[in-house]
């Protein structure tokens, strides 16, 4: 097991190392083995504080050290790493001592690799993968067991694929990228044309790719359809959750995040810097702007020009309550047109 020092630590997360002057407090040289929650943390375990709501964990806490603000400092009976952004300092920790091991080590027996198929150096492929002709994959990528990587894929150096996701003919995804397990990229897009008034369909073919930019992170089970036409797009730094379906020729600009569960229809653009909460439903064919905040369960209908927090979901009431407020909203089209009737009396007075 990795250990640091807390004065490793401090140097590596940017934060002022506060020694408590109290019995049994750690030191620049107490060592550290990994993170812990202010209730469960112990000794070689460092603790954050980042939401004002844990603040009464604190006095308790037995950590070692708590990643902190210099505005809860006081409150602190333990030694104190310092920073204005603890969450932040919790994130760098986290990764410096991540143990989380490598989707495959090596070339697996049991990989299918296509001849002509390019390979990087330091490529690694888990057990029954399969990598067909054409594919490229490059300097450092690691590709999990049972993954499928079509005819002509290109996937950029570092980026590493865990189990069973599938990458389709001709899809590209950039450097330094993480996609979690069961993700499929590049599938059809919903595109059928009706045939008749039986309501057959007739499918088309769904001739775009997928391109993904660089340092893109996609959660488990979520699906980016192939464009139509051309090619639907996530650009440089986008973070999806788990189990997000992206419909044919999206584009979602940089740095945008979107929590699990929420669609984006066909053909629409989203702004880079968004944050889209779970649940969310965008429709097909509109832009939203830059910078734009959706709450959870929102439902977008029409483009969005502005920049700032949207929401339209109905948070929960007691049982009793909903049922009340259902029947008003059920009465507002007849009170509606009783408010015109008296408005049209008092225009005649």
């Amino acid at each position: 097991m990795t250990s640091y020092t807390l004065a490793e630590i401090a140097k590596h997360i940017g934060a002022e190392l506060v020694i408590k002057d109290v019995a049994n407090s750690a030191t620049d040289k107490t060592e550290i083995t990994c993170l812990a929650t202010l209730a469960n943390a112990n000794t070689a375990q460092v603790a954050f504080l980042a939401n004002s709501k844990y603040v009464t964990q604190l006095a308790d806490t037995q950590a070692s050290a708590v990643i902190l603000s210099p505005q809860a400092l006081a409150d602190s009976p333990v030694t104190a790493l310092v920073m204005d952004n603890p969450y932040m300092g919790y994130a760098l920790l986290a990764n410096l001592l991540n143990t989380t091991p490598k989707a495959a080590d090596g070339i697996h027996a049991s990989a299918v690799v296509a001849e002509d198929a390019v390979l990087g150096e330091n490529v690694h492929i888990g057990a029954n993968a399969v990598i067909e002709s054409g594919a490229k994959l490059d300097d450092n990528v690691i590709i999990g067991a049972g993954c499928f990587i079509g005819k002509g894929a290109h996937i950029g150096k570092n980026t590493q694929l865990w189990s069973n996701v599938s990458i389709y003919h001709q899809v590209s995804i950039g450097q330094n990228c993480l996609i979690q397990a069961n993700t499929v990229i590049g599938s059809d897009g919903f595109g059928y044309a009706p045939v008749d008034k039986a309501q057959k369909w007739l499918k088309i073919p769904q001739l775009g790719s997928v391109v993904i930019g660089d340092n893109v992170e996609i959660g488990a089970s979520t699906t980016i359809d192939r464009g139509a036409l051309e090619d639907t797009i996530i650009k440089d730094g986008v973070i999806l959750d788990n189990q997000i379906q992206i419909a044919h020729n999206v584009v979602i600009g940089e740095n945008t995040a979107m929590a699990a569960c929420s669609v984006i229809a066909g053909s629409t653009t989203i702004g880079k810097n968004c944050t889209i909460a779970g649940l969310v439903g965008i429709n097909g064919h509109i832009n939203v702007t830059d910078n734009c905040v959706f709450t959870g369960m929102s439902m977008v209908t029409k483009n969005i020009t502005d920049s700032g927090v949207y929401s339209s979901g109905m948070p929960v009431e007691p049982n009793s309550r909903w049922h009340k407020t259902n029947a008003r909203v059920k009465r507002l089209d007849s009170l509606t047109k009783r408010v015109k009737e008296l408005e049209k009396v008092l225009e005649n007075k």
